[in-house]
């Protein structure tokens, strides 16, 4: 799997990332559509700050102020339209960006490390460019209680 770390601080923990996704992947693999079945995928990761997020969040979102994740999925198309994938090689899944500010405060509200919220966001970011989408409380919960099942999974060696 590619993955692109993009902030310095957190760059040199990208095979840990990657590992993690990886499982990830492994575990949705059953449940995706088959549109989405790939050899291999590809993504971006970026940690950055409220400012960077909260003005990704206006342009993109029209939603003013930061936000913890926000997730641009590459596969924006309705599934059942798109052909089987024609070439091999990485699926491009798209671009996970948390706001590692926010997640310091929602982990210290939550009573966990900060680390333990990045996962939970980042398995967030990775639904959603999957197609998972939350628009109503049970929609949420049911995605809220997938992610909790996803950083349960511990990367293999």
């Amino acid at each position: 799997m590619g993955l692109l770390a993009d902030t310095a601080t957190w760059a040199s923990h990208a095979e840990g990332w990657a590992g993690h996704i990886e499982s990830w992947l492994v575990q949705l693999a059953a449940e995706l559509p088959p549109e989405l079945c790939a050899p291999a995928y590809s993504l971006g990761l970026s940690l950055v700050g409220d400012g960077e997020i909260a003005a990704l969040n206006n342009d993109w979102c029209q939603q003013q102020g930061p936000t913890d994740v926000l997730a641009f999925a590459a596969q924006e198309a309705d599934l059942d339209d798109l052909p089987p994938l024609a070439i091999p090689g990485p699926l491009e899944l798209g671009d996970i960006v948390i706001s590692v500010e926010t997640a310091a405060r929602q982990a210290a509200q939550h009573g966990h490390n900060l680390e333990e919220e990045l996962l939970f966001l980042a398995s967030h970011g990775l639904l959603h460019l999957l197609g998972w989408d939350h628009p109503d409380e049970a929609k949420l919960a049911a995605m809220l209680a997938r992610q909790e099942e996803l950083v349960k999974v511990r990367p293999e060696p």
